[in-house]
């Protein structure tokens, strides 16, 4: 059977690049989506998702000559191929010479991935049912308090892709839980280093009936073992023993795996980033006790649906893989410095804060794979916050500035809570809804006045991500929709998107500060702050 080599370009190395360069500014949004035409691409650039989603694209700036160039693009950069080759185990994160194995933990399956000696999909399932046995006995009162008392609250201590993914996902599903009755313990969060954010916690909830779940793969971040430490203190005063209400989530080597001071120990690996590790122990702790481990596994399902269609080679076909490539062209032809992600759905509160992590952490690079600087831009900044609040606090820019700022809009046609009311003729989220449509076409389409201040040039192009109601599955798909898009343009700009250097200097210029090994202006900077 024979294999196509894959060949690792940069982007201004590929033919297509330059063929799509020709296109720029083709297409003029005020002029295809107003009347009847603006009707007929709703209905036709629309791509179903897993779990009941759809990405319709039908506000960004393309037609189907785009779609063609786009389309000659990914197959010329073998990012079908390239996904393939992660999927199957090879080494995709070059600078840690790591695989890429955060799909293993959700279902994927393509082909026996073996590493350290160990089947890794074997690995991951059998954590996941550590976790859910474990919740699974904490609900039921098996495992206790030392009072015999049924634990109610857990606390996660993590930060970055230790905290800023799974709180996401807490959130997000946290009405839906309670509303469908699977809504076990509340969670809580503790990420920042700064003694405010563990004390706010531990003031608000009972530490006696309070499971605290320590994440840190390696056992050794900074943050996050001086959190547990405060949290230890906070138990001892309260005259608790710490060890009764603490569990790990580490890799098997770090120094926390074997310690008696947890409840329990539940394992990842290096294989897995942290700002790709929701879909681990990473989540699945903290999800699995809070609503129950069919609801983690549910959630699990619609992301493995979603990295399926990640798989379709036909850009229209597969939404993850379009979203991707129209980004590329916002970005690199367009461009467009910036991308807004703006959920209609109170329950996404953070999820921008996490699509801030993940994209701008991957792509966030100016050398490509192999350490060479690369000559074009790669990772936009990311940011955004839920509708209709950010109407009326940023909007004013996206509408009016000076820079065109690319919009991903996500929105529900029914809420998690299953209430609402109706006043003036329409029901709250009829409201919600209403104001998603209207933007789209305010963005797009703009609206002329004698009055500057009043004039709307538009040409503002976005996207929707639309679907019933956030459940787990969508929730799930939603995730990894993200996460493959990331990729496929991390791909596209030969870049390394599985790891972070850019985030380890100032961990340690910190050490030296607080070991006083200072001098010239981080000396000054550190009497400055009196430490």
């Amino acid at each position: 059977m024979s294999h196509t080599t894959i060949e690792w370009k940069n982007y201004d190395q590929l033919a297509a690049a330059s063929r799509l360069q020709a296109l720029k500014n083709h297409v003029s949004l005020p002029e295809v989506m107003t009347g009847d035409n603006g009707a007929v691409r709703v209905a036709t650039y629309c791509t179903p998702m897993a779990a009941g989603l759809a990405f319709n694209y039908a506000s960004r700036e393309i037609d189907d000559e785009v779609l063609e160039a786009l389309a000659d693009l990914a197959k010329e950069a073998q990012l079908s191929e390239k996904y393939q080759a992660l999927l199957s185990g090879e080494v995709i994160n070059t600078g840690e010479k790591r695989l890429v194995l955060h799909r293993l933990t959700r279902g994927q399956q393509a082909g026996a991935v073996t590493a350290d000696g160990v089947d890794k999909r074997t690995f991951y399932v059998e954590q996941q049912k550590k976790v859910a046995d474990f919740a699974k006995k904490v609900h039921s009162g098996e495992i206790t308090n030392a009072a015999g008392e049924k634990f109610t609250t857990v606390v996660q201590i993590g930060i970055g892709g230790s905290d800023l993914g799974p709180r996401a996902m807490y959130l997000a599903l946290e009405n839906w839980a309670k509303q469908n009755g699977t809504f076990f313990m509340d969670a809580r969060f503790i990420s920042n280093v700064e003694p405010d954010d563990a004390a706010s916690v531990l003031k608000s909830i009972d530490v006696s009936r309070s499971l605290f779940v320590l994440v840190s793969k390696s056992g050794t971040t900074l943050e996050t073992l001086t959190n547990e430490s405060f949290v230890k203190d906070a138990l001892a005063k309260a005259g608790l023993d710490a060890s009764r209400h603490m569990v790990a989530v580490t890799s098997e080597t770090s120094p926390l795996a074997s310690s008696k001071d947890y409840l329990a120990a539940f394992f990842m690996d290096d294989y897995i980033g942290g700002r790709y590790s929701s879909t681990s122990c990473v989540g699945g702790a903290v999800l699995s006790l809070a609503f129950g481990p069919e609801v983690f596994d549910r959630f699990l399902q619609g992301a493995a649906a979603e990295d399926k269609l990640a798989t379709e080679t036909d850009i229209r076909k597969n939404p993850d893989l379009l979203d991707a490539l129209i980004g590329i062209y916002e970005r690199n032809v367009q461009g467009y410095p910036s991308t807004a992600v703006l959920p209609y759905s109170q329950a996404l509160s953070r999820f921008p804060a996490h699509l801030q992590q993940l994209d701008m952490e991957s792509n966030g690079k100016s050398v490509n794979r192999f350490g060479e600087p690369v000559h074009y831009v790669t990772g936009p900044v990311i940011f955004g916050e839920p509708g209709t609040n950010g109407q009326h606090s940023f909007y004013q820019l996206l509408h009016q500035g000076t820079d065109i700022i690319p919009l991903q809009f996500v929105g529900f046609r029914n809420n998690q809570a299953g209430m609402d009311v109706v006043i003036q003729g329409s029901t709250s989220q009829q409201k919600l809804c209403a104001n998603v449509a209207a933007q789209i076409m305010a963005f797009a389409c703009g609206k002329k006045d004698d009055n500057p201040n009043k004039s709307f040039a538009g040409g503002r192009p976005s996207s929707i991500i639309v679907g019933d109601q956030l459940t787990p599955e969508a929730l799930g798909a939603l995730l990894a929709h993200f996460e493959n898009k990331v990729m496929f343009q991390g791909f596209v700009w030969n870049l390394n998107s599985f790891d972070q250097e850019g985030v380890q200097l100032g961990k340690v210029l910190a050490k030296r500060v607080l070991a006083h090994e200072t001098d010239g202006a981080l000396r000054a900077y550190s009497d400055l702050l009196n430490i």
